[in-house]
């Protein structure tokens, strides 16, 4: 039976951890930074993980 291939597009922008949660990055960080508040900015940082529900369709198009 062939391989599945991933989805490329999700591939790049969702990471599977060693415990099997899904991260991603938050939105609204990309432009227009010079009107957002710092301190929304600091929020904005770092890695979210997936609601269970969403993970769950992102795992299987990741071929997980």
């Amino acid at each position: 039976m062939p391989k599945n291939k991933s989805h490329s597009g999700s591939s790049k922008r969702f990471k599977i951890t060693g415990s099997g949660k899904v991260l991603r990055e938050r939105a609204g960080k990309r432009h227009y930074l010079e009107h957002k508040s710092s301190r929304l900015t600091r929020r904005l940082t770092g890695n979210a993980e997936m609601a269970p529900g969403d993970a769950k369709k992102i795992k299987k198009l990741l071929g997980k």
